[in-house]
């Protein structure tokens, strides 16, 4: 009958012990690091999201502002609906006469702006709605259906500031808006260009030490709007 030699006994109580302990602990700290990782990598996507949102609301507003006035008298602002609210950000509202030259339009939609669905785009507000924990950059389209409609183009900007000039100017920024203007603003309904500048707060990503820690900060986002039909009278 063979016997067991030493060499070919199995691990020992304290042995699998041991060994089971290092592996929980191993598994734990891998574990902790996959989390941080997936932490930052949401976190840094919730910022990227924002920054895209962002930028689309100020290519948009861009666009529409930059065609204000169209088959109007004046720039296409609205002096009494535009301005600086209660918090502090900045409202506009603009005016124009797209469908003039649209024979499917109606008599009295490419005469004047007042035709619910066929005037939709023609008399817009942007403004600042404060929510619970965010703010919403909003667009207000007076006749886009009956009683307007509104629409949410970014749901994380911080401030909306909007800066109105009779020329061309260059400036300089701080914080989360331009300064430094090389000429002195105006009222609305007398600019021929406009600066916007919106801010957004970026959350912190990761802890202080950490790999991958990105303290918050404050992106600013400008864009220039030369407003193309401020010089023409009427067509």
């Amino acid at each position: 009958m063979l016997r067991p030699t030493k060499s070919d006994a199995g691990f020992s109580l304290i042995e699998l012990l041991m060994a089971m302990s290092l592996t929980i602990t191993v598994m734990g700290v891998a574990s902790m690091l996959l989390a941080q990782a997936l932490n930052i990598r949401t976190r840094t996507n919730a910022n990227g999201d924002a920054l895209a949102d962002a930028q689309r609301a100020l290519n948009i507003m861009s666009r529409e502002i930059s065609n204000a006035g169209f088959n109007l008298t004046g720039n296409g602002i609205v002096d009494g609906d535009t301005g600086t609210d209660a918090n502090g950000n900045s409202t506009i509202r603009i005016r124009s006469n797209g469908n003039r030259f649209e024979d499917t339009a109606s008599t009295a939609a490419r005469n004047g702006i007042g035709v619910n669905g066929e005037d939709a785009g023609e008399d817009v507000k942007y403004y600042i709605y404060k929510a619970s924990n965010t703010n919403l950059l909003a667009r207000h389209d007076q006749y886009s259906q009956s009683g307007g409609a509104v629409t949410v183009l970014s749901n994380r900007l911080d401030s909306l500031h909007m800066h109105y000039y009779a020329q061309k100017v260059s400036y300089g920024t701080s914080g989360c808006d331009i300064t430094g203007a090389s000429a002195s603003e105006v009222t609305p309904s007398a600019a021929k260009y406009v600066v916007i500048a919106v801010c957004v707060q970026l959350e912190q990503v990761g802890a202080p030490g950490s790999a991958g820690y990105q303290p918050a900060k404050s992106v600013l986002l400008v864009s220039d709007v030369a407003l193309r039909n401020s010089n023409l009278t009427a067509y």
